[in-house]
């Protein structure tokens, strides 16, 4: 898909979570089926160098530590400066804090959505475009890009009464 340079490319790394799920009729529930980027990706009318790579497609809350550790690996491996990890919400702070603490000379941003993007009202598309233009234009780090806010991934939590990303509230 990329016309580019790596350099000069975004990649965007795929892991599963809310963002990638399908209604499933017949079981009547959210399941994984394939990513929903590409059809993202072109509906948005994205022209901008991109790379789609798929690192697993899984819900977030079953996540275990070697599925971080092949999330920081195709950061490693990933020739782009700039990143998007699209990540499931609920577990998405503990995945950036492995990548942030590894301190890689790329900028690295995480988004995700809490209702899928094949249902309506889905907060997906927004993110995603959120997190496109952050990661081209924020300095070297991991970040978080949700809800129009962005947040280092040292300071972040999700609020899940609200459904909302924040900042935590100072220890006293």
């Amino acid at each position: 898909m990329s016309e580019s340079s790596p350099a000069h490319a975004t990649r965007i790394l795929v892991t599963g979570g809310t963002f990638d799920k399908h209604y499933d009729a017949i079981k009547g529930e959210l399941t994984f089926k394939e990513s929903h980027l590409p059809t993202i990706l072109a509906q948005s009318r994205v022209t901008a160098p991109v790379e789609i790579e798929i690192v697993q497609l899984i819900d977030s809350l079953h996540m275990t530590d070697a599925h971080r550790q092949q999330v920081l690996d195709a950061c490693r491996a990933a020739p782009e400066r700039a990143l998007i990890v699209v990540h499931g919400t609920d577990t998405m702070r503990e995945t950036a804090r492995v990548v942030g603490a590894a301190g890689l000379a790329k900028s690295i941003v995480f988004t995700g959505a809490m209702v899928p993007f094949s249902v309506q009202g889905s907060d997906a598309l927004f993110n995603l475009g959120f997190a496109f233009a952050a990661a081209q234009l924020l300095a070297d780090g991991t970040y978080v890009a949700m809800n129009a806010r962005v947040f280092g991934w040292q300071d972040v939590e999700k609020n899940r009464a609200e459904g909302v990303f924040v900042q935590p509230a100072p220890v006293q």
